[in-house]
């Protein structure tokens, strides 16, 4: 039966990620708003960095930097050493550059998207802010079937799909430990990190805020310092690096022969899901911020992207690449990793790497989990009852523990195919809808030009539609 399963999923993801869904999607809308928004990644990027340290507009609700913080704890995890590691032993060390292109692109349209979301989004009882894409397909585009859809989707990517690959990502991490029995194991830590997952989603969503605020910084920082302290111990390889990097990733003899397992493909997969631009998933989170410019996040969002890419997953890239261990497929995900941390600092290595992705892993659970009340709430049309969220948190903490015991194929395959399919419905709504954003951009730029704190009105640009937070 779960083979079945398998190979139904697997045929899916193929399908998707040939040259003319996914892959085009992503790289055309990236271009288009690059060029739309005057490569805003490079000319506001200080104005990025500012604007996380700004407080909240309202006392009490979510800043810019905790909206950061849960985009970025979902972002950033364990897909920036397992899916990094995969993509190199499966794809050739040219992945990393496709990473890279993938990031650049995609920041623009994690701008796009974030801004739209603030845009559009919706007023609590309690005077917080929540939405996303589902509600600017509903209030923007007038297709409440379309946010439906969206939703469904990310509640079964985030709380099944990635949820289970985090597990699953984890637990494979202790494979090298003598201790490690492939059946006990799995189960074991899969118990653990099941339970302690339940406990914090009870806390609602502004516990999530506080504790990732805390625990992305913190495991960031720490690991890019291991990272670059290997490099350093590996200077003598690193030209090597590089050339070996540029060399595959323009070998485009070798790509066009098999296009489906290249180093572009695995650059692009690797790449959307480590920084999720384009998914729609990080604006679930720029729409509870409280700031006085929907732009503003937007460009939060934007760098969210650059950290996760062009800083984490470079750091497990070139801390892998610079050492002398050979990827392979036998040793593609945490082996690959294990391997090359121990062949320069000895046993510490893999001690070092597993506690990294007990943090990377926790603060993914948490911050995937966080997209998917909102959007269950949405697709009900009302509250959701008590009981049906203590339903939904039990089935969330349930899929944890059946992700640490899953076959690794399938979480894998699972989690490409429904972020492709994520991808096909949500690209061509910003498509559409990006200008409102980009006219929202620009009448941040002329505040800044006029040396005012922007605050938006949406009435200045031309919306119609009625607004929570812009009147």
């Amino acid at each position: 039966m779960l083979e079945t399963i398998n190979s139904v999923i697997a045929a899916i993801s193929d399908v998707l990620y040939q040259p003319w869904f996914v892959p085009l999607f992503l790289v055309v809308s990236g271009i288009y708003f690059t060029f739309r928004c005057r490569f805003i990644q490079i000319r506001l990027f200080r104005d990025a960095c500012k604007v996380i340290m700004e407080k909240p507009e309202s006392e009490g609700s979510i800043s810019s930097f905790g909206a950061l913080m849960i985009s970025t704890a979902s972002r950033v995890g364990t897909g920036n050493i397992i899916g990094v590691s995969t993509a190199i032993c499966l794809g050739g060390p040219g992945a990393i550059f496709w990473m890279w292109v993938t990031a650049l692109l995609g920041g623009a349209t994690a701008f796009i998207e974030s801004t739209l979301a603030q845009i559009y989004k919706k007023r609590a009882p309690d005077g917080s802010c929540y939405g996303g894409p589902a509600y600017y397909m509903r209030d923007a585009l007038g297709k409440r079937w379309m946010g439906v859809i969206f939703s469904v989707l990310i509640i079964l990517i985030y709380a099944v799909g990635y949820n289970m690959l985090a597990a699953y990502n984890l637990q494979s991490t202790f494979s090298v430990f003598k201790f490690y029995h492939p059946v006990i194991t799995p189960a074991f830590i899969g118990v653990i990190l099941a339970f302690l997952f339940g406990v914090m989603v009870l806390g609602g969503a502004k516990r999530l805020a506080s504790i990732t605020e805390i625990l992305v910084p913190f495991m960031g920082i720490l690991y890019v310092l291991v990272s670059l302290l290997i490099i350093c111990l590996n200077i003598r390889n690193v030209p090597g690096m590089f050339a070996s990097i540029f060399r595959n990733a323009f070998d485009f003899q070798s790509v066009m022969g098999g296009f489906s397992g290249s180093c572009i493909m695995y650059g692009v997969k690797r790449g959307l899901y480590s920084n999720e631009a384009g998914m729609g998933s990080a604006p679930n989170a720029a729409a509870t911020a409280s700031v006085s410019h929907p732009a503003k996040q937007g460009l939060v969002q934007m760098l969210s992207v650059f950290i996760d890419t062009l800083l984490i997953c470079t750091a497990t890239a070139f801390m892998c690449l610079s050492t002398s261990v050979v990827p392979t497929e036998e040793i593609a995900g945490a082996v690959y990793v294990q391997n090359a941390i121990a062949s320069t600092l000895g046993t510490a290595g893999p001690v070092f790497l597993a506690v990294a992705m007990m943090l990377f892993a926790f603060t993914t659970l948490l911050g995937n989990y966080s997209y998917c009340e909102g959007c269950l709430e949405f697709i009900l049309h009302r509250s959701i009852k008590k009981h049906e969220l203590l339903l939904f948190r039990l089935f969330a903490t349930v899929i944890v523990f059946i992700g640490a015991i899953a076959n690794a194929g399938l979480v894998w395959d699972t989690a490409d195919m429904l972020q492709g399919m994520i991808v096909v419905v949500n690209v061509p709504t910003i498509l559409i809808l990006g200008g409102t954003a980009i006219r929202c951009l620009n009448d941040y730029v002329a505040s800044r030009k006029r040396g005012e704190n922007p605050v938006f009105h949406a009435k200045n640009i031309g919306i119609k539609e009625e607004t929570d937070f812009w009147k």
